[in-house]
């Protein structure tokens, strides 16, 4: 078995406010394998985004620690990719520029770059569009942008938070397929966070179910397919059946938490 890239071990996140505190992480211990896509599933507040910002140094652990390659993770890495739910793009920069800009912030030369840019943009069918402006795409094409601006420096670890939940449900399928071809191209280890369970049974080697607030990973499930995968699979007896599963054990959280608010 292939060791451990990504370690997250006893970690726990605290916020203080004017009201007191807020414990929004307690005991997340979670590993991915070098290559391996790991989505994290879960309701809104249980803590996915601030875990994910965690793993890419934009957020401190209030205890536990988070590795990768061995080493912790205690500010931002360059060698970390990360793909937000809104794309922000630069509007005044062209599409190319937008993807090089990362480039750009790193002090490295451009030339070296600006080949994998186009092939990048040409993998989600956006070649011709190198010189257009922001404003000119749709959502879903700047969200394609994004994309390969995250990707542009060839990170080793690419993190995403919930980058398709704003797009319409076709626009939302194509981009799946898009980020499924273009992942099984580059294989980085990748850490997805989502709302959608077809999403991220679709697209993800495992699945890990989050609990409500403070967030806990209640089950690691491993999704049985193979790779290349059509998007037929999700027509299959079996993707629907880990898909109602899933959707079993975020229902049941929700049914206990709110057994435990009426005892209140």
């Amino acid at each position: 078995m292939a060791a451990s890239y990504l370690s997250v071990a006893g970690v726990q996140k605290t916020f203080e406010t004017r009201h007191g505190s807020v414990e929004a992480l307690k005991g997340i211990s979670l590993s991915v394998e070098r290559g391996e896509f790991v989505s994290i599933l879960g309701p809104s507040g249980c803590g996915k985004s601030t875990l994910l910002m965690m793993c890419g140094g934009l957020e401190s652990a209030t205890a536990g620690e988070i590795d990768i390659s061995g080493a912790p993770v205690t500010a931002p890495r360059s060698s970390t990719g990360i793909l937000f739910q809104d794309p922000t793009l630069l509007p005044w920069m062209s599409v190319l520029d937008n993807v090089l800009f990362p480039i750009r912030i790193m002090k490295r030369p451009l030339a070296k770059y600006t080949e994998r840019a186009a092939q990048l943009l040409e993998l989600v069918g956006l070649a011709g569009f190198e010189r257009s402006k922001p404003h000119q795409l749709s959502g879903g094409m700047k969200q394609r942008v994004a994309l390969c601006r995250a990707l542009i420096h060839d990170p080793d670890v690419l993190l995403m938070d919930e980058p398709f939940s704003a797009l319409d449900a076709l626009t939302r399928d194509d981009m799946n397929i898009a980020m499924l071809d273009i992942w099984q191209r580059y294989r980085q280890t990748a850490l997805f966070v989502t709302h959608s369970i077809r999403e991220a049974v679709f697209l993800s080697d495992r699945v890990l179910v989050m609990t409500p607030r403070p967030g806990r990973i209640l089950e690691d499930v491993r999704i049985p397919f193979g790779r290349p995968r059509e998007f037929s699979i999700g027509e299959t007896v079996r993707f629907n059946e880990i898909c109602a599963h899933l959707r079993t054990l975020i229902g049941r959280e929700h049914r206990a938490v709110d057994a435990r608010k009426e005892t209140i």
